[in-house]
């Protein structure tokens, strides 16, 4: 899986927002519970053609103040919120059991922390997650839906009678796993690892104690970074079963902070050129410039983009092959990502691209090949799951939750699942170094502190509190439904299949163009 696109990344977060330092420690670095340091493992790229870091192609551009604020102003007092804690009962025991696994959760994620893998290679999170949640009382599927590197494991509570309940609702749980290359885990994986883990055992301790009959779901969703692993799952029809979906994703900002923004849709774009080389001196005219094709539709693009809108992105890097200045290149590639807030508005952005890398085969006389990658769709988060959450985390921890339909230009492919039903993906800050936001060593770094756990298990909780909410009050359910209008996954499904793709290859009238190539 992944094929051409391994290494192209399209998930995940990075962000604008004021850093803060974290507190100076001496002799810094994660410890395991007898206090040994913890060295991770040496972390080669598998990436042979640029540096690590030039394939980190997402980014989350921060707030523009058009914010509502779910929970606690930054600068005022906790206002009134819209209802009190449902069960406040059930939210101690969700915290106590949190507390009691703390030390555990710790180390599995500095575990996960201590072994980052890449998409599609997440063998020993894989091993350590699945062994983990077996041992707590679910019941485990490694390798689910013919994915090596994805687990279900669930757990159902049904009533004190040992009846099944009629109407026995389903929540949702993931954890992401997957690592950066030479980076290890700089969008703080381990941590959404350790989260889908707490999130779940503290739900199946609520029902159990309050007697609540439902079950929980806890989905290993690998290759988030690229390869949109979510995707094939919900292809797959792991997510089928849920009434709800629910994560959360560590990132840079003001202390004791949730965000509840729209991630943007996203897809990447591989183009081909194919020329023919020739003695750069003594007969230019034999040639057709390959690097000339990719230099045309990089200046084309540049241009296209004074006219797109404020909140649409197109960008992209320009490679080679064997390549000398005596030699009129052959071969050039361009790898390019487009965004935009919603995928329609992508699919017309990507029309008016791809009509820039034509042009430019047009011009040079080369033959061109254009691949498209996953698909991510735009992140619609539940309003009823989040407000829910932000009275949690608000009453419980006085955290500021903050929600905006502007601002957050990251993506992931959670957006699909949000396209297919209700489901809830909060970002939250931890403590960074300056200039070490998502997708860098410093967040890396931050993503192994004391700190970042401590915020994690936070938001854990209020995660928690509102899956308990969905199993337990049919009027909430109901009203979690009611706010995700027009929910199809058969469209997501469809957007994504072979026959769809097809429909997108347009005909060319120039037989020095290549049709458009699907990748499978």
């Amino acid at each position: 899986m992944g094929g051409r696109f391994k290494d192209v990344h399209a998930g995940c977060f990075s962000t604008l927002f004021g850093l803060r330092p974290r507190r100076d420690r001496s002799g810094t670095g994660p410890k395991s519970e007898h206090g040994a340091a913890l060295r991770q493992t040496d972390f080669k790229s598998a990436q042979s053609e640029l540096p690590p870091h030039v394939h980190l192609t997402h980014c989350w551009c921060g707030p523009t103040g058009d914010e509502q604020f779910f929970g606690m102003s930054l600068t005022e007092k906790p206002p009134a919120y819209e209802e009190s804690l449902f069960r406040p009962e059930v939210v101690m025991t969700i915290e106590k059991t949190i507390e009691k696994l703390s030390p555990e959760l710790r180390e599995l994620s500095l575990d996960i922390w201590n072994h980052p893998e890449l998409m599609w290679e997440e063998n020993y999170a894989h091993a350590k997650l699945t062994a983990f949640m077996s041992a707590r009382g679910f019941s485990v599927t490694p390798h689910y839906l013919g994915v090596a590197t994805a687990f279900r494991a669930v757990y159902t509570h049904p009533s004190s009678n040992g009846k099944l309940r009629k109407g026995m609702r389903v929540i949702g749980v993931n954890s992401e796993m997957d690592a950066l290359p030479g980076i290890g885990h700089g969008c703080g994986h381990n941590l959404i690892a350790m989260s889908g883990v707490a999130v779940s055992l503290s739900i199946k301790a609520a029902l159990e104690a309050h007697d609540i009959a439902g079950t929980v779901v806890l989905l290993g969703t690998p290759a988030e970074e690229s390869g949109g692993g979510k995707i094939t799952l919900l292809e797959r029809g792991a997510y089928d079963e849920m009434d709800a979906c629910i994560m959360s994703h560590p990132t840079a900002g003001p202390d004791n902070f949730s965000a509840i923004w729209p991630g943007v849709a996203c897809q990447p774009i591989e183009v081909e050129f194919f020329g023919h080389g020739a003695h750069a001196a003594s007969a230019p005219w034999e040639a057709q410039n390959a690097l000339d094709a990719a230099f045309i539709a990089y200046a084309s693009i540049s241009a296209l983009r004074q006219q797109i809108k404020p909140d649409h992105r197109v960008h992209g890097i320009v490679l080679g092959r064997d390549w000398a200045p005596n030699v009129i290149p052959d071969y050039a590639k361009l790898r390019y990502i487009v965004r935009a807030p919603t995928w329609v508005e992508l699919e017309a952005l990507r029309a008016r691209v791809k009509a820039c890398f034509d042009a430019a085969a047009l011009a040079t006389a080369c033959k061109i090949e254009v691949s498209l990658g996953e698909g991510y769709f735009e992140l619609r988060n539940n309003d009823v799951l989040g407000q829910e959450y932000a009275n949690v985390v608000g009453d419980r921890y006085q955290m500021n939750t903050v929600s905006s339909m502007d601002g957050a230009k990251f993506s992931t492919d959670f957006g699909n699942v949000t396209h297919a039903l209700p489901a809830l993906h909060p970002a939250y800050s931890i403590p960074t170094e300056p200039q070490g936001a998502n997708h860098t060593p410093q967040f890396n770094k931050s993503a192994s502190t004391q700190e970042a756990h401590d915020a994690t298990l936070k938001v854990a909780v209020g995660l928690a509190a509102t899956g308990v909410r969905v199993l337990a009050d049919a009027q909430f359910a109901d009203k979690v439904r009611g706010a995700s209008p027009s929910l199809n996954a058969h469209d997501v499904t469809c957007r994504r299949s072979r026959s769809f793709l097809t429909m997108l290859r347009p005909s060319y009238p120039h037989e020095n163009i290549i049709t458009l190539r699907v990748k499978p």
